[in-house]
């Protein structure tokens, strides 16, 4: 099962740049959306992981040259960053001698170590597309529900049961503990990123307290934001900062943080069914966290995305910075078909003035639920938001 936007957005970055890079946690269907496009022209597939791929590079301006008129997809490469300087050396040679230049796709598992990389050894030469989980906006009208229990790694969504999902959720889980992470940075003890991974599960969705954490595991506050940078850069957990204008005001200024995929949180909570989700204290945090990763994978690109909390109660749970064009829009976020809002919804509207105000709740119905507020449910205004990045060029 391939995103659609994701896909179109590849395509696009593959026409203009030399490199592109396609990001996203393991499982999320890199490989999958690349062979799609290998079939539809010349294309050379390595994967860096197997040893005697890894083998064809030992030269690899001499071996890649001869395939400069394919499409090279260079997958896990964090398994050889060296390669890097190597494919600038390529791309440049090409362009000197005034041939098309060759077209690398590099996957990877992870930002962290390939951003770094790529930024120092390809700038002006690569571009980034993210590949995300399955999102709502693409799935059938009645998918909303069982998306947020299984979250969107498409084996978990595409499981025979609710169990056979959990099971490949946490089977998941312990492979990136026990043998991926571990290649990204100094290596953790998988049970101690585990408490650590299920504390943030327990808390979704709260301000990150680096000191409580601490206090919580045995170590120190640094040594707690080294792991949440880490999950950020696996791409499994989201640092969602504050919106902070010049406003006379005590504003929050710590960031909210959030497992990007709920399924992942329900995994690590040990929620099986639909009724544990509902019966558990974290279902509302995790319909929040849920809602605001579906939107943000069909918002533009371009799109930045903030919190807004006053220490006098005033609060958004989303705010979209969509630019000039679309500005400012207000998201609060409700599980109920029927939402009410709170007073400092009102008064946050009041301090910020955003060109547009939603309440997303957990039905489809849009309607008006004031002058300057729409009620509409989470698919609807994927939808919307969808039609922005088209008409933005992603």
């Amino acid at each position: 099962m391939i995103q659609r936007a994701a896909r179109q957005q590849l395509e696009a970055a593959l026409s203009r740049q030399a490199a592109t890079a396609l990001l996203g946690p393991r499982q999320v269907g890199k490989t999958t959306l690349a062979l799609e496009l290998a079939r539809e022209r010349p294309s050379l597939y390595l994967d860096l992981e197997s040893e005697p791929d890894r083998d064809r590079l030992s030269e690899p301006q001499l071996y890649l040259q001869q395939h400069r008129d394919k499409l090279v997809i260079l997958d896990e490469i964090h398994r050889l960053p060296e390669l890097f300087s190597q494919l600038r050396g390529i791309i440049d040679a090409n362009r000197r001698a005034g041939h098309r230049t060759a077209q690398f796709l590099i996957l990877g598992s992870a930002s962290i170590d390939l951003l770094r990389q790529s930024s120092e050894s390809l700038a002006g030469r690569i571009e980034y597309v993210e590949l995300g989980p399955l999102a709502v906006h693409e799935l059938p009208a009645d998918s909303a529900t069982a998306l947020w229990l299984r979250g969107g790694f498409p084996d978990s969504w595409l499981a025979a049961s609710d169990t056979e999902s959990l099971r490949l959720r946490q089977q998941f889980i312990r492979t990136y503990l026990e043998r991926d992470i571990p290649q990204f940075g100094p290596r953790i003890p998988a049970e101690t990123l585990r408490r650590f991974w299920t504390m943030l599960a327990h808390g979704q969705g709260s301000l990150l307290n680096a000191a409580r954490l601490a206090a919580g595991l045995g170590v120190s506050s640094p040594t707690v934001s080294h792991y949440v940078d880490l999950l950020v850069d696996l791409l499994l957990v989201r640092r969602l900062p504050p919106y902070l204008p010049n406003l006379d005001k005590r504003l929050v200024k710590s960031p909210k943080v959030y497992l990007r995929d709920s399924g992942l949180l329900h995994a690590l909570l040990g929620l099986a069914t639909l009724d544990e989700l509902l019966g558990h204290p974290v279902a509302g945090a995790s319909w929040e966290g849920f809602v605001i990763e579906n939107l943000l994978a069909a918002a533009p690109s371009s799109a930045s995305a903030y919190f807004f909390r006053t220490a006098a109660g005033a609060e958004i749970d989303l705010l979209l910075d969509l630019g000039l064009r679309h500005g400012l829009w207000a998201i609060e976020i409700k599980r109920s078909l029927a939402p009410k809002l709170e007073r400092g919804f009102h008064v946050a509207l009041d301090d910020l003035q955003p060109r547009r105000a939603f309440v997303v709740h957990a039905g489809s119905d849009r309607y008006p639920k004031s002058e300057r507020i729409e009620a509409i449910g989470l698919r609807e205004l994927a939808i919307e938001l969808s039609a922005l990045r088209v008409a933005d060029g992603f």
